[in-house]
């Protein structure tokens, strides 16, 4: 009995079962019942055979003795209103055939011997039977006759019976399926109502929701009340997450707020005392000045040598305030979006990097048209930041190029910075956009180490990207984009 292939449910796997194990019973009966029939009418008719060669063998005992083979064929005649019967034989005792039936029929083949116990002897070949036994005078074994017969009748009857017997069993199988449906619904029904109970708990997240049976059987009562106790259990943990949530909700708002006003104080301050610190700074570099200017002639080198030290520090502290002011407006002070040029933001930078070194060559590359809707101010910043960190690392570089530009990545435009100078170790990228993390030592190029990490916080907050790629003396390419809206 083949099944069907696809998933079924419990109710139609029960009348599947049902109707297996009913089947299964039916046939084995039927079967058992069938090998009993045939072997009953076998053994019958072996009898009946049986009975039949000992009256011949009785009848047939003063035609041996005589010698009369005429009345011995007689007698064998008698096996005509036998219907299966094909042949039979008389043989002396020395194993000479004596007379047999039908007389004109072709010589039979040898008998069986006979076994040594009395009575008579029966052999089969399938449907083909042989019943012997001896023709015995004064207790003295004097023949034997031997009788042919071929059960035809068996094989009909059996198909009779097969016939009426499968009958039964189609009439037993519908019965059983009957049977099976009516218990299926007795016994699936609650079970297909509590799968549906859990599809609906599983699907609207409602553990409010219980399972109650209108038939009562101990298996499905224990799974009821495991089933009820467990949404009860996950109800009360889901109210107990809920209240965590909003309690967890409440305290993150609560940090968040006071991370930020301590952001804001601390944005405050640091603004503060860079912008405070310009001051005295302009005021020692001016005193720098004209210590050089005054005392030209007058100074030994050493004391012009320390004046040109601290004039050097001058410059790079006011360096680093710049920088330090920059990367707190990345990230304080509000976008206000414009449609912008980048090709004449980047071209001013590069005009103006020239005109403050005329003695420097270079070669500059600007791409036309290179528009962008982002902060002026903060973009303004950004090229800075990466045109002259382009300017600074090719200061040693023989045939300059700084080249800025734009191209599309699918929907977005990437703009890009490129210099063929000193370059960086690829594998140590994820370095330069860190606050204070450098590449070069400072005696090979000055610098503070804040300017590519105010460029990734600028680019971060116009939504877009920023990455850079790079080998050692062969240049260094910086790449960015901007996904702010339209203003």
């Amino acid at each position: 009995m083949k099944f069907p292939s696809r998933q079924r449910s419990i109710a139609s796997n029960l009348t599947w079962m049902n109707l297996l194990v009913s089947g299964i019973a039916l046939v084995l009966v039927y079967i058992s019942y069938l090998a009993y029939t045939v072997f009953s009418i076998r053994s019958a008719a072996i009898e009946s055979l049986s009975a039949e060669a000992r009256v011949l063998g009785a009848n047939s005992v003063s035609a041996i003795v005589f010698d009369d083979k005429a009345s011995a064929e007689e007698t064998l005649s008698a096996l005509r209103y036998s219907g299966d019967v094909l042949d039979g034989e008389i043989y002396t005792q020395g194993g000479t055939l004596f007379a047999k039936y039908p007389a004109s029929g072709p010589v039979p083949l040898p008998p069986h011997r006979m076994p040594e116990m009395p009575g008579p002897a029966h052999w089969a070949n399938g449907a083909d039977i042989v019943v012997g036994t001896r023709i015995v005078l004064q207790g003295k074994q004097i023949g034997t006759v031997y009788v042919h017969a071929h059960l035809e009748g068996i094989r009909q009857q059996a198909l009779e019976f097969a016939a009426i017997a499968g009958g039964i069993l189609l009439l037993c199988l519908g019965v059983a399926l009957l049977v099976g449906s009516s218990f299926r619904r007795i016994l699936a029904q609650p079970i297909i109502s509590l799968a549906q109970t859990a599809r609906m708990v599983s699907r609207y997240r409602d553990y409010s929701l219980r399972f109650t049976s209108e038939r009562s059987f101990d298996e499905l009562a224990s799974l009821t009340d495991a089933f009820n106790e467990m949404l009860a259990e996950i109800q009360q943990q889901d109210r107990a997450l809920e209240q965590a949530k909003v309690d967890l909700e409440l305290r993150v708002e609560e940090r968040t707020s006071q991370l930020q006003v301590a952001n804001r104080e601390l944005e405050a301050f640091s603004y503060t005392v860079a912008h405070d610190m310009r001051a005295p700074l302009q005021t020692i570099g001016n005193v720098c000045y004209l210590i050089m200017e005054t005392e030209r002639t007058e100074s030994s080198e050493e004391e012009k040598h320390m004046v040109l030290q601290l004039r050097a520090s001058v410059v790079s502290m006011s360096s680093m305030i710049d920088d330090l002011l920059n990367l707190s407006l990345s990230t304080s002070a509000p976008l206000r979006l414009t449609r912008l040029d980048l090709s004449s933001v980047a071209g001013s930078i590069l005009q103006g990097l020239a005109e403050a070194n005329p003695k420097r060559k270079f070669t500059p590359v600007v791409e036309q048209r290179c528009y962008v809707n982002a902060d002026a101010g903060l973009m303004q910043i950004v090229l800075q930041n990466l045109l002259r960190n382009a300017w600074k690392f090719t200061s040693k570089t023989e045939g300059a190029q700084i080249e800025f530009g734009c191209t599309k990545r699918g929907a977005d435009t990437v703009f890009y910075v490129r210099d063929n100078g000193a370059g960086f170790d690829q594998h140590l990228v994820d370095r330069l956009f860190k606050p204070f993390q450098r590449l070069h030592a400072a005696s090979d190029f000055a610098g503070t180490g804040i300017g590519l990490a105010t460029v990734q916080r600028i680019i971060r907050r116009h939504g877009g990207e920023v990455w850079a790629e790079g080998e050692v003396e062969k240049g260094a390419t910086f790449y960015f984009t901007v996904d702010a809206p339209r203003s």
